[in-house]
């Protein structure tokens, strides 16, 4: 969806990055306040139940996140620091996400059946960045998957914000469907991988 999406989010991004490099804000300023954001929105809104505006303030943040790339560029300043941290940083974001979800789900929801799907979710999307991140350390490309983090942000942020207006099974339909397309993820990607490794003239090296 990304890769679809990618020339209209370049347009609409172009200048508003170029106008907050021009006032002095830096990509990496971006991603660590999109990323607080996140955070702080993940972590006050969705234990306490308050699905729709954590919803809202998490969507806030994520898009703003999306303009480091556009500063960078504008600022004609894009390093692998930077690509570094934004990586890092989205992986702490999309847990505070799935960990406030699983504390309201254990707590006054009680619903521990979709705690453990939030705790799935959490473990699994670690999975698919970890595979691709594996993959390219060892030289080869794992850019597969029905589901990169785009398409699971949007996911779990629509079945979030629809539950917290209180429409029946958005949540649990969201997590299951988060479930399933992180677990073909997986598989997707190991195959691609266990190819791309295994195709004669590959040259890469086991670690334990």
């Amino acid at each position: 969806m990304l890769r679809i999406l990618r020339p209209a989010i370049s347009r609409t991004t172009r200048p508003i990055g170029r106008g907050l490099a021009r006032i002095g804000v830096t990509a990496n300023m971006v991603t660590l306040v999109g990323t607080a954001g996140v955070v702080a929105s993940s972590l006050y809104f969705l234990p306490r139940g308050e699905l729709f505006p954590g919803a809202v303030a998490i969507t806030v943040f994520v898009l703003f996140d999306m303009l480091d790339g556009a500063v960078a560029r504008a600022a004609g300043f894009e390093s692998k620091w930077g690509a570094f941290l934004d990586s890092t940083l989205d992986r702490l974001a999309d847990a505070a996400i799935l960990v406030g979800l699983a504390v309201w789900f254990y707590g006054k929801a009680d619903e521990p059946l979709l705690g453990g799907l939030a705790l799935f979710c959490l473990v699994a999307g670690f999975g698919v960045s970890y595979i691709k991140a594996r993959a390219e350390g060892l030289g080869v490309n794992c850019d597969v998957g029905l589901a990169e983090r785009t398409e699971r942000l949007i996911v779990i942020l629509v079945s979030t914000g629809l539950a917290g207006l209180e429409v029946p099974y958005a949540q649990a339909a969201g997590l299951w469907l988060l479930a399933a397309l992180s677990a073909i993820t997986i598989v997707q990607r190991m195959v691609e991988t266990r190819a791309r490794l295994t195709e004669p003239g590959s040259r890469s090296r086991e670690y334990s």
